[in-house]
């Protein structure tokens, strides 16, 4: 007997395994990607999935890359089960001047952060629509809304991510898919962050960072909405943060 499934693309050490976890606990199979030469990094994550009595599944994937992504949801559909929620999870958060912003970093991280993006949900869409059921959730940040000096290929490719998010829940929601966007506006607590603030200590005491299982947390409020009371865009900050 197949197995409801929720796709978490980019499913890194931080919010993307914590996404993942939260859903395997609503006894979803979590299908969780990082690209190819990454995968073996996953074995972590879906090893806690599974102490925890849940079920977790990786694949090395790219994607950037139309038929790994296309073959990828195939394969769940075919030998895990119908995918009930998917969660574009890619960053791709660089910084550069425009002066030093070179034609591959743009078009890497635009890949990376908005045309996977679309793969993604051009993937889930067809596979939802027919069943009438199904959410569609995509992870923005800051980016998705301003445009900060450094950040012309991030806040590019975040701004574009957005749109596609409005396109789709427009066309969708109709056809019974939940559709959002999550503005994550601020730090998330994570090896990075700790390295970047030596505070960090700190400022997690304080709920002055995000943490991303409580982030998570609302990932699967967004899934369980009811039809009548859909969010199609939320945003998540720490308490502090300036907006």
């Amino acid at each position: 007997m197949s197995r409801p499934a929720a796709l978490v693309v980019g499913a890194g050490d931080g919010l993307g395994g914590a996404i993942a976890k939260a859903f395997a606990r609503e006894g979803l199979t979590a299908c969780v990607t990082r690209r190819p030469r990454h995968e073996d990094k996953l074995a972590g994550l879906v090893s806690e999935i599974e102490a925890e009595g849940g079920s977790a599944i990786a694949f090395g994937v790219d994607a950037r890359d139309e038929e790994d992504t296309i073959a990828l949801f195939e394969r769940i559909e075919r030998e895990v089960g119908p995918l009930e929620v998917v969660v574009f999870n890619i960053g791709a958060n660089v910084r550069f001047g425009i002066r030093d912003t070179t034609a591959q970093v743009y078009r890497k991280v635009w890949e990376m952060a908005a045309f996977a993006g679309f793969l993604a949900g051009r993937e889930a869409a067809r596979r939802m629509v027919p069943r009438g059921r199904g959410s569609i959730l995509f992870t923005g940040a800051t980016a998705s809304l301003r445009g900060g000096a450094g950040f012309s290929a991030f806040a590019g490719a975040k701004h574009a991510l957005r749109a596609l998010a409005q396109s789709m829940a427009r066309e969708l929601g109709p056809e019974g898919i939940h559709v959002a966007h999550v503005v994550i506006d601020g730090a998330v607590d994570g090896d990075f962050i700790r390295g970047l603030y030596p505070d960090w200590e700190e400022r997690l005491a304080e709920d002055r960072l995000l943490v991303p299982a409580s982030i998570a947390e609302e990932y699967v409020r967004l899934w369980k909405q009811p039809r009548n009371a859909w969010t199609n865009e939320l945003d998540l900050r720490p308490w502090k943060e300036q907006f």
